[in-house]
């Protein structure tokens, strides 16, 4: 559940949704919301991802960083099994994604449609914005609440407009796309994702298509939601929000974690000569 959002009874009681309000992050808890478990990913014979292991708890922000081509996408998209591993698995608050098991103890791919199921948990923002061009703003943010979660139009177009509210576009909420600029476009990506409640929220290079100015709009979006305490990962290539926002960062090289720790530690005296090498093209 996102943080203050809640659904009780026929009616939507929507609190907190705001940015500015001063809410304390969530404590980290022990048992992890996220674990991925020795995940690989091949593409033919391009191994992309070997071996990757790493746990992720509520309230807290995790990046990766790296050079293009690392696996870093490929990780992400293997969590919400948007791309299936080729071996390895995801758990979410310990229930795996992929698979379930049997009575005999054996393990059985899942359905696809419990898959589906599961990963609405897993709120997605992609590098492109993926809105639909006929739907206004606020018709983008409650459609999957309604066909996804089964709400009512009246619970989500509530939720709809807390998550507008939350990025700061709700006198958008009558707009089209079209008349967006792209970072107000990626802030509706957001709510969308915000608006389906989930308990994880992914976000692959969400500002690699913008402009600096609007570039910082999206950034200052993410930096309220990792205040709030929303759990995150992120891929990104803004290492300046990376080292100011993350609880752990993660340098991916040629499909594997070449380091990872708290931001001062990877950023300030990194133990890898790669990681050291990549983050001073960026940091000088």
């Amino acid at each position: 559940m996102i943080r203050g959002l809640q659904i009780a009874g026929p009616g939507t009681n929507v609190r907190g949704l705001q940015s500015g309000m001063g809410m304390a992050s969530q404590p980290i808890t022990d048992a992890p919301t996220i674990r991925v478990e020795d995940i690989h990913k091949r593409f033919g014979a391009l191994e992309v991802l070997k071996g990757v292991s790493f746990d992720v708890h509520r309230g807290s922000v995790v990046s990766m960083i790296g050079a293009s081509g690392s696996g870093k996408s490929t990780l992400l998209r293997c969590i919400n099994h948007l791309e299936v591993p080729t071996s390895g698995a995801v758990y979410l608050d310990g229930v795996p994604l992929g698979f379930a098991v049997d009575a005999a103890g054996s393990r059985r791919p899942r359905p696809l449609a419990d898959v589906n199921r599961l990963r609405r948990d897993l709120g997605m923002v992609f590098q492109q914005f993926n809105l639909w061009p006929h739907m206004t703003v606020l018709g983008n943010v409650i459609e999957a609440p309604m066909r996804v979660r089964g709400l009512s139009r009246r619970d989500a177009t509530a939720i709809g407009e807390a998550c507008l509210r939350r990025v700061q576009l709700l006198d958008k909420i009558g707009e089209y796309p079209a008349r967006l600029s792209g970072g107000q476009q990626q802030r509706v990506a957001i709510a969308r994702a915000l608006a389906m409640q989930p308990k994880v929220m992914l976000f692959d290079e969400a500002t690699s298509s913008l402009d600096p100015e609007l570039t910082e709009e999206v950034l200052m979006v993410m930096r309220d939601l990792a205040n709030d305490g929303t759990t995150m990962i992120v891929v990104t290539h803004e290492m300046r929000f990376a080292r100011e926002v993350s609880d752990r960062v993660m340098f991916l090289h040629n499909g594997t974690i070449e380091e990872q720790g708290p931001p001062e530690q990877v950023f300030g005296a990194p133990a890898s000569e790669r990681c050291r090498q990549f983050l001073s093209k960026y940091l000088g």
